[in-house]
């Protein structure tokens, strides 16, 4: 099932209309019906009951995002929330991390004494807490000096930051967050290519799945590093889909 994506975005936004000041463009955007004049939604191209939102020149009117735009923009922003999220829930992490350096020993001896107890209990189900690969990367954990925790800490929340700022980046459609998403997630691709060799897991593998199609994406949609014709032909895109643009167009062939 194909979207409307104008007509999706008009119903939630409402419509934008402008009247231009070039007289047989004018007449292209305006209507008269028995409820009042009506004008063209520059979005979805149905008429609008109304005065217009705005009037100007022709090449002054706002350039609003129709079609495969809004797709591209509906897509950039599903990244926007999975980069938000993925953000505070490193946030979390590494306050955890720094608590943690903070109070390591008293840590420790709760960890011990709550294995002391329930070290009977898994082993009457015929588990060894002892050898469990899950409590000796906790027991690891409390040999790391305070200061390798602390950068540890340090180096994730700027990671954080990172993705927070890609997050607001692309939900308001910035070509810069576009590079840096492209650039930060390319980097550590390796990272995440190399832990699924170590061990294979769902998370993982969905993970890396987003994030290597979410750079050939915007790599490839957003013309980014001179691809498909650069940022000159992105804009040029972007005003071929212009509902003004359109008509303009439209009324210079039907007068030639």
């Amino acid at each position: 099932m194909k979207i409307d994506w104008d007509r999706r975005t008009c119903a939630r936004r409402g419509h934008v209309t402008y009247a231009p000041q070039e007289d047989v463009l004018r007449d292209r955007l305006r209507a008269d019906t028995g409820l009042g004049e009506a004008w063209r939604c520059l979005r979805c191209g149905d008429f609008a009951l109304g005065a217009p939102h705005g009037s100007g020149p022709a090449d002054e009117a706002p350039l609003v995002p129709r079609g495969k735009v809004l797709r591209d923009l509906f897509i950039l922003r599903f990244l926007a929330v999975e980069r938000a999220v993925r953000g505070v829930f490193i946030v979390l992490v590494a306050l955890a991390v720094w608590k943690f350096s903070n109070s390591q020993d008293s840590v420790r001896r709760f960890f011990d004494e709550y294995l002391d107890v329930f070290r009977p209990v898994f082993r009457h189900f015929h588990y060894d807490l002892d050898h469990s690969p899950v409590v000796g990367t906790v027991q690891k954990t409390f040999d790391y000096k305070h200061s390798t925790l602390v950068i540890v800490a340090v180096a994730l929340l700027v990671y954080a930051l990172i993705e927070i700022v890609e997050g607001v980046g692309l939900w308001r459609a910035k070509r810069w967050a576009e590079y840096l998403t492209v650039v930060a997630t390319a980097m550590f691709l390796p990272l995440e290519i190399y832990e699924l060799t170590e061990k294979i897991s769902w998370v993982k593998i969905a993970t890396l799945t987003i994030n290597i199609l979410a750079v050939l994406y915007i790599l490839l949609a957003k013309r980014l590093f001179g691809l498909r014709g650069g940022l000159a032909a992105f804009e040029a895109e972007r005003h071929s889909a212009s509902l003004i643009e359109v008509e303009v167009t439209a009324g210079v062939a039907a007068h030639s």
